[in-house]
């Protein structure tokens, strides 16, 4: 279950757990405005601008349509192969919803495996397009999930999504002011490339424009505009997880701010390099990097006093650090599944991790319009969408 408080008070939450795979509105009564089920739901949704939820979702193929693709057999798992698919959908009644924009990754393949196939070309010079074999196989143990998209976000301004392919160790970002004909195509838009992708960060072996030296990304969370008002707003947030393998040589995590050259609605790039920035603006690692290594979930978010704040998901802590790295605020999550713990109380260990693991989380000012008519003052807890549990 992930959610997201919204500024009517309500919660939209994201339930991605079979079969229940939804997105659905709950009021501060626990009441529920509306559900919608588009698409095979998981890691992460939000309300758009103009009402409609966007969903980050699965796309399955099958092996016989993987290998008619380009796939190299050797990469093709018997499940066949997921792509990562995005859906925009409005809300039409308690329990209906329509899909009235998507994009999928599978339309905008390359590959140099095999002749005779479809998407086949030369991956080094359409870094638009996502090579069909590219893997990091040390990190996916289902051969399946090549891609594991885990995050997006919408920026209003550029009208475009950015996703974080984890497994690709990527950044994507795509134009959504197409429509779902031309998001399947290589045209069309503000961009005027359609569905390909606009800007990638973060791995540029993904795209044959680097080694493995040039890494930046490694298995990243919870990608992110910084957003208007804020400092360094228009630049891009990651939680970049790291990962303990002769892959990724990274057994530490940071928090990595980087600029984009966006020049209008598109991104610069010099044929045959990376694209920019060669390094991020800002970076936060521990004083002792090991000491900071949360290698899934987790997530962050630019505060409005320039400070950034962190959710080291794995050890469940939330903590808070200032421009030069300083921790201003801690907090250690006392929820394990069976209750909370007391003061002092050990967190449990459950199959080898800690009890108290957050996927994400999200700090708001006591000015934030969704907490408005409540009385924040030190007193008896307020007990809000009952329906949830608190």
């Amino acid at each position: 279950m992930f959610t997201r408080l919204l500024e009517n008070g309500n919660l939209l939450l994201l339930e991605n757990d079979d079969p229940d795979r939804r997105v659905r509105e709950v009021d501060r009564d626990g009441n529920t405005l509306w559900e919608c089920a588009q698409g095979n739901l998981h890691h992460d949704a939000l309300k758009m601008p103009n009402g409609n939820v966007l969903l980050l979702s699965r796309q399955y193929k099958t092996a016989k349509e993987a290998a008619a693709a380009g796939a190299n057999p050797d990469f093709i798992d018997t499940d066949g192969l997921i792509a990562s698919h995005i859906v925009e959908a409005k809300i039409t009644g308690p329990a209906n919803c329509e899909i009235v924009w998507e994009w999928s990754a599978w339309d905008h393949l390359i590959q140099d495996f095999d002749t005779s196939k479809a998407n086949y070309g030369k991956v080094a010079e359409h870094p638009e397009l996502i090579d069909l074999n590219f893997r990091l196989s040390e990190v996916s143990t289902d051969p399946s999930d090549w891609m594991h998209s885990n995050g997006l976000d919408y920026n209003p301004e550029l009208d475009q999504i950015i996703l974080s392919p984890r497994h690709f160790s990527e950044v994507w970002i795509i134009d959504h002011s197409t429509t779902t004909t031309e998001a399947a195509g290589h045209s069309g838009g503000k961009g005027g490339k359609g569905g390909d992708l606009l800007y990638r960060w973060g791995n540029p072996r993904a795209y044959r424009a680097g080694t493995p030296d040039d890494q930046q990304l490694f298995l990243p969370h919870n990608i992110q505009w910084i957003a208007p008002g804020l400092p360094g707003a228009g630049n891009i947030l990651i939680f970049n997880n790291g990962f303990k393998s002769p892959d990724f040589r990274r057994g530490y995590s940071s928090v990595d701010e980087i600029v984009p050259p966006v020049d209008g609605v598109n991104y610069r790039l010099n044929p045959g390099l990376a694209y920019p920035p060669v390094k991020p603006v800002w970076v936060y690692t521990a004083p002792t990097p090991s000491d900071f290594f949360s290698y899934k979930i987790s997530g962050t978010q630019r505060l409005p006093n320039g400070n950034t704040f962190i959710c080291d998901g794995v050890h469940g802590t939330l903590f808070e650090v200032t421009p030069a790295g300083k921790t201003v605020w801690k907090y250690i999550n006392p929820m394990i599944n069976n209750g909370p713990l007391r003061q002092g109380e050990s967190v449990p260990s459950n199959a080898g991790e800690q009890a108290n693991q957050v996927y994400r989380a999200y700090r708001y000012a006591p000015d934030y319009p969704g907490l408005q008519g409540l009385d924040l003052t030190p007193g008896e807890p307020i007990e809000l969408y009952p329906s949830l549990g608190n």
